[in-house]
């Protein structure tokens, strides 16, 4: 689909495009422009996030930006324009924005007319209804006394003591009957749990920052050791103050969107559709660990990262081919088991936004030196926030490495597609029956979870035995495969 329109000869618009598969919206996390920039053709303007990852954005023509139509924090549905471009500067005029900069510092209106008709989106998705509604705003608490008994705590707290007489706190500058504050300030503020009327500014001309936000969220409780040994005596005012820091000093509330969201909702769906079936095995890996150790000082596995996962992951791989009726899919729609003839191999990744699964394409295929640059590049590429939703879609089978937290095992949830999940626990020294003899070993528990509506307890336990005798006996990884 094109994400372009063409308003005149002169300014171009550029729309959300749907950077997954069927997704109908996105946040703009991060704007990297502002009205005035010149952009080129294939630059990123801005980064924006999805149910599935964090996606760059790069603006498809050159010219000069004329008007950002969202500002940061907007969850924007696709098809919606986002970015106004003036591709023939200089040659007249410009009009006027059709909606005020980003950078605008003037207060929203207390709500906004609902934009008549309905936002077409992509082809084939139908039209979605405009999301810019607003709530009602409830009722403004009494600023002025609340900031006035917040300031007098925290000052306390900070062992600054408290004043001889309180002083007012000053009163938070409104305009039509609220506080002054920016967009992205507002979101702030409502993700935070804040009420901006509690909130004193100090920006220019009265205006709440987002600084005053994080300021009012901050818990004090860490500070309390200080205000304790401070000499000056608390005031009676602070011994009635903790209603006021208690309340977000004692809990924290997150947003569930974006990653986290589409993970909660994958989970569940999971967890409650396909039924699940764990079965675990301990094995001995001390011939495994040797291997590595060899591994990395082979000159055909030189510039790859070499670990106990890359021997896990290809041990799953011939257990796989040696069992590959587990690596299928129930298809509910048409009441089939669909059998996969490759093997995209997903690996558990823990980042900021969440846990994703990436997978490798095609792992079946790959050497051992392929398999490991793959597994580098997923890793450092999930780290850093890149991960594309290509790279996660396609999944058919998956390793979770708990042991790396210390854990011994799991019960690991199958990702949605998928037949089967490995969990692998902590690799530890621990005493062990070896040649009829108690020695101290390199031990882990193993965990596969499948999905009992196309695995049988039978090939469940085929592919998981498998996986351990190749970890116990690595030169299987030659005779198996």
């Amino acid at each position: 689909m094109t994400t372009m329109t063409e308003t005149s000869a002169r300014f171009r618009e550029f729309k959300m495009p749907d950077v997954g598969e069927g997704l109908t919206e996105a946040e703009i996390l991060k704007w990297f422009v502002q009205p005035g920039d010149t952009v080129t053709d294939g630059q990123v303007v801005c980064e924006v996030e999805t149910a599935k990852a964090a996606v760059e954005l790069p603006i498809p023509f050159d010219g000069v930006v004329h008007e950002l139509r969202f500002p940061e924090g907007t969850t924007v549905d696709v098809g919606q324009v986002i970015i106004a471009i003036d591709v023939a500067p200089g040659s007249g005029d410009a009009p006027a924005p059709a909606a005020a900069p980003v950078q605008e510092p003037a207060a929203e209106p207390e709500a906004e007319a609902e934009p008549k008709g309905r936002t077409p989106v992509l082809v084939g998705y139908g039209v979605a209804e405009s999301s810019t509604k607003r709530r009602p705003r409830k009722g403004a608490a009494a600023a002025p006394e609340a900031a006035a008994v917040a300031a007098a705590v925290q000052a306390e707290l900070n062992g600054h003591g408290a004043p001889a007489a309180p002083t007012p706190a000053p009163a938070v500058p409104v305009q039509g009957g609220r506080p002054l504050a920016k967009p992205p300030v507002r979101k702030l503020a409502k993700d935070l749990g804040i009420d901006l009327a509690t909130v004193v500014p100090t920006g220019k001309d009265g205006i709440i920052t987002r600084e005053d936000v994080h300021a009012a969220a901050a818990p004090a409780a860490p500070e309390a050791p200080a205000a304790v040994a401070s000499p000056v005596a608390p005031a009676p005012a602070v011994a009635e103050a903790p209603a006021v820091v208690s309340d977000s000093a004692r809990e924290t509330r997150i947003p569930v969107k974006g990653v986290r969201k589409a993970i909660a909702q994958a989970m569940v769906g999971s967890a409650f559709t396909a039924p699940h079936v764990t079965e675990f095995v301990t094995v001995d890996v001390t011939r495994t660990m040797k291997l590595v150790a060899e591994l990395k000082e082979d000159r055909d596995m030189a510039g790859v990262r070499v670990n106990p996962l890359l021997v896990i992951a290809k041990a799953l791989l011939v257990a796989i081919k040696r069992n590959p009726e587990v690596n299928a899919a129930w298809d509910e729609a048409n009441q089939e088991i669909v059998q996969k003839h490759y093997v995209n191999l997903g690996i558990a990744a823990a980042t900021p936004r969440g846990l994703i699964v990436p997978n490798i394409k095609d792992a079946h295929d790959k050497t051992l030196p392929q398999l490991a640059e793959a597994l580098g590049e997923l890793v450092t590429t999930a780290r850093d926030g890149k991960t594309s939703p290509a790279a996660m879609a396609g999944g058919t089978v998956t390793i979770t490495n708990v042991g790396v937290f210390g854990v011994d095992t799991g019960t690991p949830i199958l990702n949605p597609g998928e037949s089967a999940i490995l969990a692998v626990g902590a690799i530890k020294l621990q005493p062990w029956v070896h040649k009829g003899k108690v020695k101290p070993r390199q031990v882990t528990t193993l965990a596969l979870s499948f999905d009992h509506r196309l695995v049988d307890g039978e090939l469940g336990s085929k592919v998981l035995a498998d996986v351990a005798a190749i970890l116990e006996q690595p030169k299987r990884l030659i005779t198996w495969a």
